[in-house]
């Protein structure tokens, strides 16, 4: 091998001539997993949603009635946890 042909040669290339290789970084192996589980759920959803027992106007109002009382039942606890500590007594967690 001559120098013009080293010249030639780039960093991938002159370490696979002495059997080495450049060192992968994280990202290269997590960025195509995440990709794969961003289709897989994705496609999960879509076919999820094809496949539900009830139409697209149901399904909308279940869901937003269920993010409601979600809403509200956040709000009452955090506000009863708000009012026990402002009046200085010990939060209950049983109820």
């Amino acid at each position: 091998m001559n120098l013009n042909a080293l010249k030639k040669m780039d960093k991938d290339d002159l370490l696979n001539l002495i059997g080495l290789e450049t060192r992968r970084s994280a990202t290269e192996d997590v960025l195509p997993v995440l990709g794969a589980f961003a289709a897989g759920l994705l496609v999960g959803a879509g076919l999820g949603l094809l496949f539900a027992p009830k139409t697209g106007n149901q399904l909308r109002d279940d869901l937003r009635n269920r993010l409601q009382g979600g809403q509200d039942y956040l709000a009452n606890t955090l506000g009863r946890n708000e009012g026990a500590q402002s009046q200085g007594g010990p939060v209950s967690r049983t109820s």
